[in-house]
C-alpha cells in the first residue's frame, strides 16, 4: 500500500483505484524483447527519453515486477495526487491516463505505452515543481528571468539511481518562503471555501472619529480579516485605528490610520484574489529555485524595498523608488551579480531618454537643460551654439549627453553596478521627497535608495574595518572613482506581491505593473485552478 495523506489523495482523485494496482508486477518477463521493442518505438518521438532508454537497453523503470519499480510507481502516483497543493496543472499529467493504463495495460505494446507515459508525466511534473509551469520570459516584456531548468535526460537517471520518494520530495523549492506560501495557499483554500471575509465597504473615508453604519461594516470587515475582536458598537476608537495600521503596514500602506480609497481597495480584495497572488508566488518562487547566494542583494519591485540578505536573514534594509508604470520605463526583473560602485558618477545619460525627452527640449531652446553636456562621438565636449537642434531627430541625432559628477546629479553621489545589458543599477538620487511616499514607482527603470550610503557602508564592511572611512575618502575627492567589491554579491531584482515572513501574517502588495495578473492569466491557460479539494 502506498503511505500517503488521504486529503491528497481525494485532491488528486486517482490514487484510490490504484492502490490494487501499483504493488504488483505488470509484466511477467521484463527483459521480453518485444517490450523492449515497443519501448524503444515509444519513445522515439522525444529526444530526452530516447536517449535515456538507449542508454539501458530500453529496459523499463516503471513497469517491471521488483520491488524498485513497484516503488517508483507508488511515488510517481503519490506525488501526481498531490500536483494541486503545488498549484501545478493536475490533468497535464495525465492521472487518468496512467490509471486507465494501469487497469489494462498486459501486451508488450500497452505495457511501453504505459512505460513512456509515466516517464513522461515524470518529467513533466519534475521540471513544473523544480522550476514552474511557464517560460518567465514568454508571459511579459519586463520580465527577463530565466528559470532554472534541469537536464532531464541527468533527472531521469538521477531518480533511477536514487530513493524515489526521497528524490520527488527534494523537487520543489526547499525554502522556508516556498514552504510558508504553501501553508498560506491552504488557508486561503478554505477562507475561499467558508465563502470568503464577507461584503465589501462601502465609505468614501473613516477616521478616528467616525461612526454609523460604514464603520459597523468596517469593523465586521476587520474581525473577519482577523485584525480585531469583535466589538458591539459602531465607533471608530483606539482599538479600530490600531486594526486599520496593523492591517496597512501587511499591505504597504502608509500607516496612517485613516481608512480612504487606497486601504478601502485593499481591505475589499476578495479571498480568491489574495489566493491568486499566493499561487503566483509559488511559481515565482519556483522560477528562483536555485542558490541566491549566502550574501545576496533582493529589489522587490512591489514593496518598494531593497534588502541585503545574510544567511537567509536581513540585515539592512532601505526605501526604493522603481520605473513607472509606462511599459518602456518598467524596471525589468532579473538576477545578476554586483561587482563595484562609482562615487561621484557621471551619468551618461541614455540615448531613450537624450531623444525622447532632451532634444524637443533642445529645438525649443538651445540653452535648456544647461547641467548636462553635449558631446559628440569621440566624446569631446560640443558647443550648444554650434549645432541646429532642428535638422535632427531621434534616429540620426550624433551627440550624446552627460552630467558630471554634482550634488545634483540625477544618479546622486554613487551608485552600485552589476553590468547588464539592460543598463540597470542601483543608485543615489537627489530627489528624496519621493521616498516618503506609499507608491514609489517614478524612475526610468533603475532603482533609486532611500539610504544609499548606509546601504554602501553595510557591503564594504566585509572588506574593511572602517567602511565609512573609506567610502567618504573616496567621496570628498569630488572626482568620479570606484570601489570594487573583494566578494561581488548576487543581486535578484524581484516582484513578488505576495510574501511571507518568519512570524506574522502573510504580505499582500500592489501589483504596481499588472505583471501577476499576466502570469495567473497564464497559469490558468496551462491547467492551474484555484478550485478547492471540495470544488
Amino acid at each position: 500500500m502506498i503511505a500517503f495523506d488521504l486529503r491528497h489523495a481525494i485532491r488528486g482523485g486517482v490514487i484510490s483505484g490504484l492502490l490494487g494496482l501499483v504493488s504488483g508486477p505488470l509484466m511477467a518477463q521484463d527483459s521480453d524483447a518485444s517490450l523492449r521493442l515497443s519501448i524503444a518505438r515509444e519513445v522515439g518521438q522525444s529526444r530526452a527519453l530516447s536517449s535515456f532508454y538507449k542508454d539501458r537497453d530500453f529496459d523499463p523503470i516503471w513497469i517491471g515486477g521488483d520491488a524498485d519499480d513497484t516503488r517508483r510507481r507508488e511515488a510517481l502516483l503519490n506525488v501526481l495526487a498531490q500536483a494541486a497543493d503545488h498549484a501545478l496543472p493536475q490533468e497535464r499529467y495525465k492521472q487518468d491516463l496512467i490509471a486507465s493504463q494501469l487497469r489494462t495495460a498486459r501486451t508488450p505494446s500497452q505495457l511501453a505505452k504505459l512505460e513512456a507515459q509515466m516517464s513522461a508525466s515524470f518529467l513533466a511534473y519534475a521540471r513544473d515543481v523544480q522550476s514552474g509551469v511557464l517560460v518567465p520570459t514568454r508571459v511579459h516584456p519586463g520580465i527577463k528571468r530565466e528559470a532554472p531548468r534541469r537536464n532531464p535526460i541527468k533527472t531521469l537517471s538521477a531518480f533511477e539511481q536514487s530513493s524515489p520518494r526521497a528524490f520527488l520530495d527534494q523537487l520543489p523549492p526547499q525554502t522556508a518562503e516556498y514552504a510558508r506560501l504553501m501553508h498560506a495557499k491552504f488557508e486561503m483554500e478554505e477562507t475561499v471555501a467558508r465563502g470568503g471575509w464577507g461584503p465589501s465597504v462601502e465609505a468614501e473615508k473613516m477616521e478616528a472619529g467616525s461612526a454609523g453604519a460604514e464603520v459597523r461594516a468596517l469593523k465586521t470587515k476587520l474581525v473577519a480579516l482577523g485584525y480585531m475582536r469583535r466589538v458591539a458598537n459602531d465607533r471608530f476608537d483606539g482599538a479600530t485605528r490600531d486594526a486599520v495600521v496593523a492591517f496597512q503596514a501587511d499591505h504597504g500602506l502608509a500607516q496612517d490610520g485613516v481608512v480612504g480609497p487606497g486601504t478601502l481597495a485593499e481591505l475589499n480584495r476578495t479571498a480568491e484574489e489574495r489566493l491568486q497572488q499566493i499561487i503566483v508566488a509559488m511559481e515565482r518562487e519556483r522560477w528562483l529555485n536555485r542558490p541566491l547566494g549566502q550574501r545576496h542583494i533582493r529589489v522587490n519591485l512591489t514593496d518598494f524595498t531593497a534588502k541585503i540578505i545574510d544567511n537567509g536573514k536581513v540585515t539592512f534594509e532601505t526605501r526604493s523608488v522603481i520605473g513607472k508604470s509606462r511599459l518602456d520605463h518598467q524596471s525589468p526583473e532579473f538576477s545578476d551579480v554586483m561587482e563595484f560602485m562609482v562615487v561621484n558618477p557621471t551619468w551618461n545619460v541614455p540615448r531613450s531618454i537624450t531623444t525622447k525627452e532632451y532634444l524637443p527640449q533642445l529645438q525649443r531652446n538651445p540653452n535648456a537643460v544647461p547641467h548636462l553636456q553635449l558631446i559628440d562621438n569621440s566624446g569631446q565636449p560640443v558647443s550648444r551654439q554650434a549645432v541646429n537642434f532642428r535638422a535632427y531627430n531621434a534616429r540620426n541625432f550624433p551627440f550624446r549627453l552627460k552630467e558630471p559628477p554634482s550634488q545634483g546629479n540625477a544618479l546622486g553621489l554613487v551608485k552600485f553596478m552589476f553590468p547588464n545589458k539592460y543598463n540597470i543599477y542601483l543608485h543615489d538620487t537627489p530627489s528624496k521627497s519621493l521616498f516618503a511616499r506609499e507608491t514609489r514607482a517614478y524612475s526610468h527603470g533603475c532603482i533609486r535608495l532611500g539610504d544609499p550610503f548606509d546601504f554602501a557602508y553595510a557591503l564594504l564592511a566585509p572588506q574593511t574595518d572602517d567602511p565609512q572611512a573609506l567610502f567618504k575618502k573616496r567621496l570628498n575627492t569630488r572626482r568620479e572613482n570606484t570601489i570594487m567589491l573583494d566578494t561581488p554579491v548576487p543581486v535578484h531584482l524581484i516582484y513578488r506581491t505576495a510574501f511571507t515572513q518568519p512570524e506574522g501574517r502573510t504580505q499582500f502588495r500592489r501589483d504596481v505593473y499588472e505583471r501577476d495578473a499576466r502570469v495567473f492569466r497564464a497559469l490558468e491557460i496551462a491547467g492551474v485552478t484555484t478550485l478547492s479539494a471540495d470544488g
